[in-house]
């Protein structure tokens, strides 16, 4: 008897091929696919499909769950869109290996208006270790890879400086050793201290390393670097080109601003390729980016780590040195909302722009991130606007992308990505635009990421891959979150079933727990 069958939906199977009619038996976590007359097939539950698409669970390559997962294991934002599956420790900001949890602490106040900062009792420092914390206690697969940060932590330290080649044995160590343990490569985020501290070179020995294991090379581009246009690219294909390694570049899009047009930056991506480098990329199909405020901030004045930071935040000197080298990442201040506020006296900043905040304060715009940030242990967080949406659609459409969230999920007033990024992808970009047809479009968010990690026995919808599924209807779903009211749970998607367990039932959440973490090399249950 099957655990559960599904019946007369439209399968599209994940690997960009039209949609064909068949049935979905599940039995212990296997699927089966089950033509002809199904009427004498017995299960334990049937689900009747009928106008609604079945498709493999969404994968999300760019995921900021790493810590508030834990704290909030139901992860309602994202399984609500058909999230099965995330990979975290992205933009060089993972949370092991830490062996000296001083350090640990300290990283994760650095981070915490990216990442958060639940209550949570750290019990690892392996990579090992971490992902033991989630297997069937969350609501989703994880799948994780190392930043480079903890790697630089580890040997370097929180300075400016570069590594030396002891340092680099050793950091290449720890990395060969995480990612036997589950990796799936090394990531970088070239804006977040202290991992932007590295330089080409250190990052293209890394690279090599994590290649040698069969590892990707997921990077957030050094975005200040050179024009600020396409050199942070060019640095991320000489990367992957010079260590063997194949490159994903994460939340790539044309910026607002940007001298050139989106198709400059696509050309890279096509060209390295055309010369036989692998090369791909994600993005979200929002105009809001999001991340945490000391981004804003000078990479000096973040040298040394969280304690040094926040002396050059509290001196008048640093204030003024600070106010003479700022600058905006959106188009000004007026378009930078603030979020994330555990002070209950500060919660009236929250989704006010940092120029509304100033003058709340009564202070300059300097003064008043200076403030609030010192006041919150650093933890504040802010949505921008900066994604130029006449050429998105080129980024979301083009054939070497896939689907990345970036969603941080702390604060009253995330980015509206956050709720409603694969939903958006199905209603505006299938259904109301028609940018992308159907099989298309769920391929970038399913076998192609799945692909891309190196998972054999997710993403595509055919005999014994593992039971990771949805259920949605295509004329209803919708993503209603918006930047001004952006906590609002995608609408259409019925049903999602993770590892054979149903998680969304009728849209509702069971509080099942059936996540578990995917570990490189190892494609099994």
């Amino acid at each position: 008897m099957l655990d559960l069958l599904i019946v007369k939906g439209l399968i599209i199977d994940g690997t960009g091929n039209p949609g064909f009619y068949a049935g979905v038996g599940i039995e212990d976590n296997k699927i089966r696919i089950l033509r002809g007359d199904l009427s004498l097939v017995e299960a334990k539950r049937t689900i009747d499909a009928s106008g609604m698409i079945v498709c493999p669970g969404f994968i999300d390559v760019h995921a900021h769950s790493g810590l508030v997962i834990l704290a909030e294991p139901k992860h309602e934002a994202k399984v609500r869109q058909g999230v099965t599956t995330e990979l975290i420790g992205v933009d060089g900001n993972s949370y092991a290996p830490f062996f000296d949890r001083d350090d640990f602490l300290r990283f994760v106040e650095m981070n915490a208006g990216l990442d958060g900062n639940p209550d949570l009792n750290q019990e690892w420092s392996s990579v090992a270790e971490y992902l033991m914390c989630f297997d069937n206690k969350v609501a989703i697969n994880i799948a994780y890879i190392i930043g480079n940060s903890p790697l630089r932590i580890a040997t370097v330290g929180w300075d400016n400086k570069p590594a030396d080649s002891k340092q680099i044995s050793n950091m290449k160590a720890l990395l060969r050793e995480g990612m036997e343990e589950g990796a799936f490569g090394l990531s970088t985020g070239l804006d977040y201290p202290p991992g932007s501290y590295a330089d080409t070179g250190e990052l293209i020995e890394l690279s090599h390393e994590a290649a040698l294991l069969g590892g990707i090379y997921h990077t957030h581009t050094r975005n200040t670097l050179g024009d600020q246009f396409l050199d942070p690219v060019k640095e991320a294909i000489e990367i992957g080109m010079k260590s063997g390694i194949p490159c994903h570049i994460t939340h790539l899009y044309h910026r607002v601003g940007h001298p050139g047009g989106g198709m400059e930056l696509l050309g890279l991506v096509e060209g390295a390729r055309d010369h036989g480098q692998d090369v791909t990329f994600d993005c979200y199909p929002y105009l809001y980016g999001s991340t945490r405020l000391t981004i804003l901030f000078p990479q000096w004045s973040q040298d040394g780590g969280p304690e040094k930071f926040k002396e050059v935040l509290a001196s008048d000197e640093g204030r003024a040195r600070l106010k003479m080298d700022m600058f905006t990442r959106g188009t000004s201040y007026q378009d930078m909302w603030l979020t994330y506020f555990k002070r209950e006296h500060n919660h009236k900043f929250e989704g006010k722009s940092i120029a509304e905040a100033a003058i709340i304060s009564m202070k300059s715009e300097v003064d008043t991130m200076c403030d609030l940030l010192l006041d919150e242990d650093l933890q504040v967080s802010f949505v921008m606007a900066g994604v130029n949406g006449k050429t998105l659609p080129q980024f979301v459409t083009h054939p070497m992308s896939m689907v990345g969230s970036d969603a941080l999920l702390i604060g009253e007033f995330p980015s509206p990505r956050t709720y409603g990024t694969f939903p958006t992808i199905l209603a505006e970009y299938v259904r109301e635009e028609r940018k992308m047809n159907l099989p298309e479009a769920i391929r970038k968010m399913t076998s192609f990421p799945a692909q891309r990690l190196g998972i054999l026995n997710r993403g595509t919808l055919k005999d014994n891959m593992l039971a990771d599924l949805v259920i949605f209807d295509p004329e209803r779903v919708s993503a209603p979150a918006t930047r001004t009211d952006p906590k609002q749970f995608a609408t259409g998607i019925d049903y999602v079933v993770v590892n054979g367990s149903i998680v969304i039932d009728h849209g509702i959440h069971t509080g099942v727990l059936a996540g578990k973490t995917i570990r490189r090399g190892r494609n099994h249950d």
